[in-house]
């Protein structure tokens, strides 16, 4: 008679790769993975499965049948699993910590696979390129290169996706759904990764750490900028003159010098902003004397929070803008910009020439008559 340990806890069964089992059956069933055999094969595709529980999940995502409904708001799933992680989102729980670096995640997988990142383990390969990879979803991402399959495929444009989670998502595109929404502030998001970096704003989380610096940001595309001031990358080009800059909010603003389209004017000051964001900031700040930001050196307090990051420079010394031209660096982007103009002659501001050597050109009017009065006072 076969003795069962399930009860005890007991998992005297392993199997290859050390995994251990308290059932045979259950490591028979487990052993077919190992063997590559996937006797289970859809009928409406060539997916095939090691187990028949896999092909009935499987065949869920062809029926688009979805019915499992979340309790806290009005999305469905096809696979009870799916909605029990989704669920654990609205409850904000976050029971698993990382024992390396302090990190919570709100599912176990997510802990083992961000552990990982500190181990540097690769388990998943590709039997095709031999391409490794830290998480089996980016393994099955992966095969679709090979593959060339994208069988999941938008209605309205009929833009084709690999993975109907990534259907899913183009969706929102057409449909304008943004089913994402923060507890604190109530600002809707139409993906889960965009609520997700948001929530850093509120936590002051910044997990994306600059390996050349040190500084760290809240979200992955801050970081990725932020790389282009140590490699002086600028992808981003204006259409109009061929300027470039490293960031494109930095692009966006010196668009609006050409076009001047949409100027914002403060009805206390006349003062005009290109951005009705800087209009906001500039009533909030200027005219009621706000300076909610604070150095943490010192006692001095700022208006905006740039004007804060940029005065506690002072105090780090540190010093991001790089000359690309030279070993320079500053803590502030507008003395690179000084800088490099040393290097390449560029005189931006062009408003006031004298009229009697055409390469003399000033930034103030008062710069000009001195100059008549040293230079041209004979005339």
């Amino acid at each position: 008679m076969t003795k069962n340990h399930f009860k005890t806890g007991e998992k005297p069964l392993k199997c290859c790769q050390s995994k251990q089992f308290s059932r045979s059956d259950h490591l028979k069933r487990h052993e077919i993975i190992h063997s590559e055999k996937k006797p289970y094969k859809c009928s409406h595709c060539d997916k095939r499965f090691s187990r028949s529980d896999r092909l009935k999940k499987h065949d869920i995502i062809h029926s688009g049948e979805k019915l499992y409904k979340c309790s806290h708001c009005d999305k469905r799933f096809s696979q009870s699993d799916h909605l029990k992680k989704h669920e654990i989102k609205h409850s904000g729980e976050k029971p698993y910590t990382c024992d390396q670096c302090g990190k919570r995640f709100t599912l176990k997988g997510n802990l083992t696979a961000h552990i990982r990142v500190h181990t540097g383990e690769k388990p998943f390969t590709c039997v095709q390129c031999g391409k490794s990879f830290s998480q089996s979803a980016s393994l099955r991402n992966h095969m679709n290169i090979h593959t060339g399959e994208k069988p999941f495929t938008c209605d309205q444009c009929g833009k084709s996706f690999s993975r109907k989670r990534h259907l899913t998502d183009h969706m929102r595109v057409h449909t304008g759904e943004k089913p994402f929404i923060c507890v604190q502030c109530g600002k809707s998001f139409s993906h889960s990764a965009q609520l997700m970096h948001h929530m850093n704003l509120h936590t002051g989380e910044k997990p994306f750490t600059c390996v050349q610096c040190g500084k760290s940001f809240s979200q992955s595309s801050k970081l990725k900028q932020h790389m282009n001031i140590h490699t002086g990358e600028k992808p981003y080009t204006c259409h109009h003159c061929g300027k470039s800059f490293s960031k494109l909010s930095k692009l966006k603003e010196h668009v609006n010098i050409h076009t001047r389209e949409k100027l914002y004017s403060c009805g206390q000051c006349g003062k005009t902003f290109l951005w009705v964001s800087n209009l906001t900031t500039h009533l909030k700040r200027i005219h009621t004397g706000e300076k909610p930001y604070k150095c943490s050196h010192c006692d001095k307090t700022f208006s905006m929070s740039s004007s804060l990051k940029t005065h506690e420079r002072i105090h780090t010394g540190e010093k991001p803008y790089k000359c690309s031209h030279c070993d320079k660096t500053f803590s502030m982007s507008a003395s690179l910009k000084t800088q490099e103009r040393i290097h390449t002659g560029e005189k931006p501001y062009k408003l006031f020439q004298s009229i009697f050597c055409s390469t003399q050109s000033y930034k103030k009017q008062s710069q000009l008559v001195d100059h008549l009065q040293i230079q041209h006072s004979q005339i």
